[in-house]
This record gives structure tokens, sequence and C-alpha cells, in this order.
């Protein structure tokens, strides 16, 4: 913003402080307004629907301007965030009317869509993260951390992990190096909102430094990420950028976690999307998610999503979880008791990490109080029960009896929302405090019994004591009582109707109300302040109680879920066998109609028998959603869950890869069909044993026979594979059922279906061998399409059925399937004015045109006119 000639303070003052923060929104503190100007206020205006002005009365220097009311600042804050800008908080930082000269003014916050803490900016249910990347030659270092709760993750991997991760957790914010910002969008998209930083910030001993110095210790090692080098990095750019931007009370990071990739279950973006356990992407689109969180708890919701996203490896540690809920379930009255407990606790983590910056607000220190009393309850109850993991997760909680019982004898009952406006503290617990509370209510009274006093001794009845800032309290009488006044009384301010006075009792009282007040409210602030500073030394415990509640909160919602749902305990082993009977769809299942059944399928797929299902049947029939309940049920067992099957024999699985369903990625100039190969290829090229495949018409992007060759080989290669791994392939070429003659493992299984005169009922049963048709025009008519197409359609499929031959299937006969499948189309019985590449008349066509093109119209006769008319008529014959 260059100098404008004539500049007032304020201007200058404002111009001093953009300068430092040159890439944020400058929120401007005047009087009772957050003011913007120049090029801010252009995109304030914009993102929050106000009012665009100009300063100086549309003079030629003037400069945009514009702004809301102070107390409107969460509101337009949480759209300006929302929106992806910076935001640079400026207050005043002494009070105006002491002020000598222009008020002193400074940026307070700095808040980003990655640093938000307010409460509107956050969603209850799902983590805030700040993320940094730090992409160094093949490995990529990555952290996450979440400041309004305090938790802070580490990982490090390939650039395939790090997308993963980023795709899962969905980072508010990246930090990256300013010369990897196009390496970063060309690796990960452009989703994400970015903010460079320079190089030098990305450095290994700076970091390094950085970590140890927050956390006060001489090395990582305890933390078990020492060997993460480029991860460390990540996690160092972090705290650099949070001192940065105006937040140097980090007091409730305590911990730094390492995020691991052998440990969860693997899953890439495309499986996540596929499965939709977060939903496709539409606001009111169904996901695995919105049906198993029935957490009553805001830790508890965020913890699921990470629970859904990331799914144990660990065969004990989902034994526990699996052990645990059917302890549960089985415990009905302690299972209601914990829940009834956990939800009256609040949100622990957020609100305990509100304490280092001092905003937390008496209401909400007495949630926490109610928060510990509550578990100390929980800690109770599950310390004799039947389980060992519930005893070892309640003897993690801690609840710090001390602070808890400090509060409750600190804090009021009712305490009000803003701690500097008195009313906080409890009588009691300060002498001196409680005295002046005396004198301030004591007075007020005595001013009410010296109005009384005067106006009996003068014989004013119409005496009254009032109070403005400009002289305090006073006595008011009105012109038709003046002659009555005391002489001692000292006349202040006369008025058209009535007259004001002083006396020295007056002046007296209110020296010693209004003393009494600041003084109490000094005091007040005092002791808040230092109920804050020993919570401080309680973080860190309230943080544990936080995270063991939201698993606690987890694994009882599994068990009520079972309960509600008709869920049953899967059989997790170390074998490579999956077998589900009456295996169903949680999310297809919650949307049906009340009174309508899920018709329930039994999946069976084993490496040494039957390894690869290709599986046919009509449109709509539910070959995907039986694709998808199978990846489904698997997931859920790793999460802990119990599953919607009536049995379910689960193997240990490393990875679920899924490609389901058309996704086009045209902005990024990719096909259907490029999409298509590209996340095939990627599973291809990372299968084990372990495994789990599922594919969905792979190769319709493309045509017929190349569609069918690249099908049909996939198959094979997955058979032939060492791996062996589980796959299902649902397709609607029939000609893969050959397969099943061919190779061994592989068994072909079709959705059943009856047909009642024209019309076909989908059965939605599996049953053995392949289906030969896909009743495409039969899923036409149900869309709605015209009678007379759906009547053409019948009669085309009709001729080419009827003359079809049959060529030697798999990929070498595509090209003879290809030649008769030409001449049908050649013969069939199109309508008389319809063209086609095939029709015998093209040749003819192409003569008239050449005729036609050649004739100049400005200088043909009449005569010559109709020769060529003859000529044309000529070619017909």
């Amino acid at each position: 913003m260059a100098k404008a000639a004539g500049d007032s303070p304020l201007m200058q003052q404002h111009r001093a402080i953009k300068q430092k923060y040159p890439d944020a929104i400058l929120l401007f503190r005047v009087g009772d307004f957050y003011e913007t100007f120049g090029a801010d206020a252009i995109v304030t205006s914009q993102v929050l629907g106000i009012t665009l002005t100009k300063r100086n009365n549309g003079a030629p220097d003037s400069s945009e301007l514009a702004g809301f009311p102070h107390h409107s600042l969460d509101t337009y804050l949480h759209k300006l965030v929302k929106a992806g800008h910076r935001v640079a908080i400026c207050d005043q930082l002494e009070d105006p009317k002491q002020a000598k000269g222009i008020v002193k003014r400074g940026v307070t916050e700095l808040v980003t869509p990655g640093v938000a803490m307010n409460d509107k900016l956050l969603e209850h249910n799902s983590n805030n993260f700040l993320a940094s990347v730090h992409q160094h030659n093949e490995r990529v270092g990555i952290a996450f951390l979440d400041i309004s709760t305090g938790e802070f993750f580490v990982a490090e991997g390939n650039n395939e992990y790090a997308d993963r991760l980023l795709q899962s957790l969905k980072p508010a914010e990246v930090l990256l190096q300013r010369n990897l910002q196009k390496q970063f969008k060309d690796q990960f998209g452009n989703k994400f909102h970015t903010y460079t930083l320079e190089s030098w910030i990305f450095d290994e001993a700076f970091a390094t430094e950085s970590l140890l110095k927050h956390f006060q210790t001489h090395s990582l090692k305890g933390f078990g990420i020492e060997h993460l080098r480029d991860g460390i990095v990540a996690a160092g750019a972090i705290l650099h950028y949070l001192k940065e931007t105006e937040h140097p009370h980090l007091q409730h990071i305590t911990t730094v976690q390492r995020l691991v990739q052998d440990d969860y279950l693997w899953m890439d973006r495309f499986t996540i999307r596929n499965l939709e356990l977060l939903g496709n992407g539409y606001e009111q689109s169904e996901s695995l998610l919105k049906v198993l969180d029935n957490t009553v708890s805001p830790m508890g919701a965020r913890l699921m999503k990470r629970w859904t996203l990331l799914p144990l490896c660990d065969i004990h540690k989902i034994q526990e979880r699996l052990n645990l809920v059917e302890f549960f379930i089985k415990e009905t009255d302690l299972r209601k008791h914990q829940q009834h407990l956990i939800k009256q606790c609040g949100d622990v983590e957020r609100l305990v990490s509100k304490i280092p910056v001092k905003k937390i607000n008496p209401r909400e220190i007495q949630q926490l109080a109610k928060g510990l009393q509550q578990t100390a309850q929980i800690k109770l109850s599950g310390e004799n029960a039947g389980n060992d993991y519930l005893k070892r997760l309640c003897d993690a909680l801690n609840p710090c009896q001390h602070i808890s019982d400090k509060i409750a004898a600190t804090i009021v009952d009712n305490p009000p929302v803003a701690a500097n406006k008195g009313g906080v503290i409890r009588e009691g617990v300060h002498a001196e405090l409680d005295e002046l509370r005396r004198i301030a209510s004591g007075g007020k009274e005595y001013l009410v019994n010296i109005q009384q006093r005067e106006a009996e001794k003068t014989g004013i009845s119409s005496l009254k004591i009032s109070f403005n800032n400009v002289f305090g309290y006073y006595l008011e009488v009105t012109n038709s009582n003046k002659d009555k006044v005391p002489a001692d009384w000292i006349r202040k301010q006369t008025l058209a109707n009535a007259e004001r006075y002083i006396t020295p009792e007056l002046k007296e009282y209110e020296e010693k109300i209004t003393g009494a007040e600041d003084k109490l409210l000094a005091i007040e602030a005092a002791l808040y302040d230092q109920l804050l500073v020993e919570l401080q030394d309680y973080i860190a415990p309230i943080q544990v109680n936080g995270g063991t509640l939201a698993v606690i909160d987890c694994l009882i919602c599994f068990a009520e879920n079972a309960l509600h749902y008709n869920y049953k305990k899967p059989e997790l082993h170390d074998g490579l066998e999956l077998d589900l009977k009456d295996c169903r769809h949680p999310v297809i299942e919650r949307k049906l109609p009340p009174g309508e059944q899920y018709v329930a399928n039994d999946i069976v797929l084993d490496p040494g028998s039957q390894q690869v299902i290709i599986l046919t049947g009509p449109n709509m029939s539910g070959k995907s959603a039986l694709l998808r309940q199978t990846a489904i049920v698997t997931l859920m067992t790793h999460m802990g869950s119990f599953v919607p099957a009536s049995q379910a024999r689960v193997p240990l699985t490393d990875k679920i890869f899924t490609r389901v369903g058309a996704s086009d990625n045209l902005s990024g100039g990719e096909s259907t069909f490029m999409v298509e190969m590209n996340e095939t290829a990627s599973i291809i090229n990372n299968i084990s044993a372990r495994s789990l495949i599922l594919l969905d018409e792979i190769g319709r992007g493309t045509s017929t026979y190349d569609g069918i060759s690249i099908a049909w080989s996939i198959v094979e290669h997955l058979h032939h594979s060492g791996a062996a791994p589980k796959t299902l392939f649902a397709t609607h070429y029939h000609e893969l059922n050959e397969l099943e003659e061919k190779l061994e493992r592989v068994k072909n299984y079709h959705i059943t279906n009856k047909e009642v005169g024209n019309k076909i009922i989908f059965l939605r049963k599996l049953a053995p061998g392949g289906s030969t048709h896909s009743f495409g025009i039969h899923v036409a008519r149900m869309a709605g399409m015209p009678p007379s197409l759906i009547d053409r359609a019948n009669d085309i499929l009709h001729q080419l059925e009827t003359k079809h031959v049959d060529a030697e299937q798999g990929p070498a006969g595509a090209t003879r399937e290809a030649a008769h499948l030409q001449e049908a189309v050649k013969n069939l019985n199109l309508p008389k004015m319809q063209l086609s590449i095939f029709d015998a008349h093209t040749e003819t066509f192409e003569q008239m045109r050449q005729i036609l093109t050649s004739i100049d119209i400005n200088r043909l006769t009449p005569v010559e006119a109709l020769m060529k008319l003859n000529e044309i008529k000529g070619l017909l014959k």
C-alpha cells in the first residue's frame, strides 16, 4: 500500500501493521468496529456479503472500506477462515480514554484455516489438522497437528503413503517449502489450502532443536520418532509456523505420536472413496461413518472417524477391542452407566487446550471439573470389571481430585460466561473480596437511605439520587422545589426543569463504592488467573483422560450397534480364508424402507480353492453392493467392531484395494479409462497374499474387445501371481465365464433374477455359475425411456442375437468376434432414411456431394441445372 499524501495517523498506523502481515486480511479495530481497507476490504465484502464503501467521501486518493461491529467477530471470522483466508486480528492495546494521541494497536492473533481454536470455526466431530509436508528425494516426511486438541502425529514414507494420509485426515491447511509448491500440487492435487515457507525452515538440525526445546527433552527417542528424519523436519516446521502466527502458548501439545504404515490396514484414496467411508462428496450422502458413529462425546466421534480411516493390523489389539465389545453387550448396566457418564463429560480435549491461551471461560472450567467428577465414577465402575482391557483403560484415567475440588470450591455454581464482569469466585475464598462485595452492595443500599433521609429532612418528596459518568452520584431536585435545597448542598448542573446537587457525604460513599467495585474485579481476575496457572499442571493427565474416554465411547458404540442392528462377533484369524455367512451391506440395509429385508449373501474366498470369483448378473442387481459389503465387513472387523453377518471368519488383511465405478478426472485431462487403468495398475503393483481386491467393470471405458482382453489378462495375472490375493471381479463381459474352465481357482457366480412376462425381478441372491445377459434394456425401461425407443432396442437386440455367430473365446478370438459382430450390424434392418458407415449407398452419396460442390450457382443456366439434376438422378438407379 503506497503512502498517500496527507494520510491520517490512523492510516499510517494501519499501513505499518499491514506490512508485517501482507498475505493476511487485517481486521483493524477502530472504536466498536473491525475495519478493513483497500484490497482487504474488497475481499472481505465479497466473502461476507457486506457493503463496500469509500473512505474520504470518494476523493481521488480514497481507498475501499468494509467493516462490521466488533461483537460480530466470531460470525464473520468463521466465514473468512472457511473461505481459506488468513486473518490478522488487530486490537486496541490500551484504553482509548487514557491514550495520549493515537491509540496503541497490535495483532493479538493470526487465524488461519489450520490454527483455528474458536468453537465456531471447528466441527465437534472432526479434527482440524494443520499439516506439514517435507518432500525429500523419494521420501516424504509429514506431520499433523490439531491445535484445538493438542494431538500431534508424525509419519514418513513414499508419496503414496503421504497421499493416503492427506486424503484420510483432510488437513485444513498444508505447509510446504516455497520452491516445492508445483511438485506438491502435481503429486497431491490442488484441493488443499497451502501456505509456503522459506527453505531454511525445513532443516533437520533446526527442526530437532525446535522439538527438543518445546518438549524440554534431551532426545526424541522417548517418542519413537528419532529415526524419522524427514518427519522431524515436517514437525519442526509446524512449531515454527505456530510461533510466527502469534501462537506462543503451546503447553497443551504434550506429546507426539508416530503413524506407522504397517500398523494399519492399507486403503488408498480410491478405496476410501469407492467404499464411501466418509460419503461421496454430496452433502446428504450416506456413508459408513454416519452409520457406525453413534458415539456420545465429541472425542469419541473424532476417534471413530480416525478408526474408520486407519483400521488396525495387529491381531491382538483388534481381539482386545472385539472382546471388550462382547463384554459390554453382556454387561448392560455397566455399559449404560458408563455411556451416561461419558456423555456428561463434555469435550475434554478441546476444553483443556484452551487453558494455555487463557481462552477458557468460567463455565468451561466448571464443565472441566464436572468431566473430572464423571471420570472418577467411570474409573471406579471399571476397576473391578471382568475385562482386562477395560481395567487397563480405567486404570489410565486420572480424576485429578485436587484440582477438581479446587474448581468446585472456587467457582460459583452458575458462573457468568465472561470472567472480567465479576461474580465468578465463591464467597469464603478471599476475605478482602468478601468485604469489598459487602461494601459495594451495602453502599448502594446506603444511597437509598440517604435519599429517603434527605427527602424527609427537606420535604422534597420527588428527590432522587442518580448517577452519570461526568460527576458521579447526584441529588436531582425539580425547579418547583429548589427553594427547599439546604445551603450546604453543592450545585453541579442546571437543567430545563431541574437542578442537580452533590453533598460531601454522597461523594464519600461514591468513592467507597466505585473503589470497591474496581478492587473486587481486580481481585477476582487475579484469583481466576491463579486457577488457570494451577490447571496448567493438569493438562497432560486430562488429555490422557480425553483419549481414554474416546476409546471407551467408541467400543460402547460398537456394542450398541451390534444390539440394535444384529451385528455378530467376527472370528479374526491368521489364515487366508474369508468366509462370510448372511453378509449384508450396513449402509444400504439402514436406508431400506420399513419392513423391507436386506437380501443377505454368503461369500467364500479361499486362495487354495476359490481365489477369484467372477461375478456376473443384471444391471442394478446388486453386484457392486456385494463387492462393497465384503470389503466393509473386513474393514469393520479390523476396527474392532461386530459385523453385519450371521457368522464371519475374516483373515488378517493388510490391504484392501477397490476399483468400483467410473470416475472421470476430466479437469486433470484424464478419461474414465485412463483413471481406471491408473487405479488398476496401483492395485496390481502392490498386492500381497493378505490383500483383498474388488474390481467392478474393469475395461468398460474402452472398446468391448480391448476391455475383454484387459479384463481377461488381469484375472490371469492375479491367478498366476505368487501372492494369490483374494479377488472379487464383477463384470458385464460374460466371455470371462470361460476362465473357470481354464484356471482352477477361478469360480463363476451370478446374481439371480426372475423374468415375469417382459419384466425382470432382481432376487439379489448369489448363486454358482455365470449369467448370460445384462438386461440393460430392462433397466432402460425402469429408468423411464420412451416405449418406442425400448421397442427399437429390443428389435435390434433380436436381430443381432439371431445373426450372431459364436467365435472362439478369449483375447485371441477378439478380432474374429469383432468381424462377426460387424457383419451382423451391417445386415441390420435399419430405417431407409438412416445413413451409416455400413450403408451400401455411401459411395453414391459421396459422388453426389462432389457434383454439387463443383457447381457454381451464380453462373448456372436453367438448362444446365436440369441436366445436372438428371445426372444426379441417374446415380440413384
